[in-house]
């Protein structure tokens, strides 16, 4: 193997927190390890490095002009709208990304999402331990609706790895499935228009890219289309959703429950009008969190890196 190149890992922290080890890498280069970088901080750790692993520091072409040896960036997630890319290219820097890792595991968020709603474990399980199964006079009790997934209808806006595994799953529900996608496939669910999306579906989730024309798509018209009974879930983007109108729509009852992922800001805002919201769930965007998933980011990052070095680059963006 050639030298040793100098590769700098800027927000380890965000794909290991601790029980992943970087040492894999150590093989085929010198590296250090930074668990957060500020921005002020990027020019000066990237320094000469030959190559960087990132996962949401943002790369400017001012950052680019001022670190001349950088050759390489890996993406350590599969989105890389934080790099400027066309300053990339002019720098002849090349940009990987690591696709279609976490296909599983955030299609099983979603079904967690979808059974939250539907089967209400955790407020039975909160009533049970505060004595109220022990004070009912009958064998069992429900202080809320439950539902089953089978004959239901659940919408998938986008049609991408994840749609597929979500549709997969559904069927196995025995739920009937529909599809709005800009690029229709063979084997895909009915495919329907966004408006009949809207309509139609029960469960809605989202899984297109984000585009000019997905962006702020879930406003107060769309909104209002959506069966008073249906519920949105989003574990995609959070700029597809006018957190606002969202927030309304939810207090005036207009849908029945919203289940988020992601946000338009993360970390979340203090004064997002979602905090509060009736039937809106939010977690920490950790569905592409389990140990399993990031480890399979770990090993596509390697697999990235090695081609790059052998000179046939794989996974390239930019």
């Amino acid at each position: 193997m050639k030298n040793m190149i100098k590769l700098t890992i800027l927000d380890g922290h965000a794909v290991n927190p601790g029980d992943l080890p970087w040492d894999f890498l150590k093989k085929y280069a010198d590296i250090t390890v930074y668990e957060r970088t500020s921005p002020e901080q990027v020019v000066e750790r990237i320094g000469n490095s030959d190559a960087i692993f990132l996962n949401k520091i943002q790369i400017t072409k001012d950052i680019l002009d001022s670190c001349p040896n950088l050759k390489y960036i890996g993406v350590l997630a599969t989105g890389y709208n934080v790099i400027d890319l066309d300053a990339a290219r002019s720098h002849g820097i090349v940009v990987t990304n690591i696709p279609a890792y976490s296909t599983d595991s955030v299609a099983q968020h979603v079904f967690s999402f979808i059974l939250y709603f539907t089967n209400q474990v955790a407020q039975h399980s909160e009533s049970v331990m505060k004595g109220d199964w022990v004070k009912c006079p009958d064998f069992c009790y429900w202080n809320s609706s439950l539902s089953e997934l089978a004959g239901k209808t659940l919408g998938i806006f986008g049609f991408g790895h994840i749609g597929s595994r979500v549709a997969q799953i559904a069927k196995a529900f025995g739920m009937n499935v529909i599809c709005c996608t800009r690029t229709p496939k063979p084997d895909m669910p009915t495919p329907v228009s966004f408006e009949e999306l809207l309509k139609c579906s029960d469960f809605l989730t989202l899984h297109a890219p984000l585009t000019p024309q997905t962006t702020n798509i879930i406003n107060k018209q769309s909104l209002a289309l959506m069966k008073p009974t249906a519920y949105l879930i989003n574990t995609a983007r959070g700029g597809f959703i006018v957190e606002q109108d969202l927030a309304d729509c939810l207090n005036a009852g207009g849908i029945a429950g919203f289940a988020a992922d992601v946000l338009l800001q993360e970390p979340m805002a203090d004064d997002n009008p979602l905090l509060g919201a009736k039937n809106c769930i939010i977690t920490p965007h950790i569905a592409w969190a389990p140990y399993e998933t990031r480890k399979r980011l770990q090993g596509i990052a390697e697999e990235n890196l090695k081609a790059w070095i052998d000179g046939n680059p794989i996974n390239v963006v930019s």
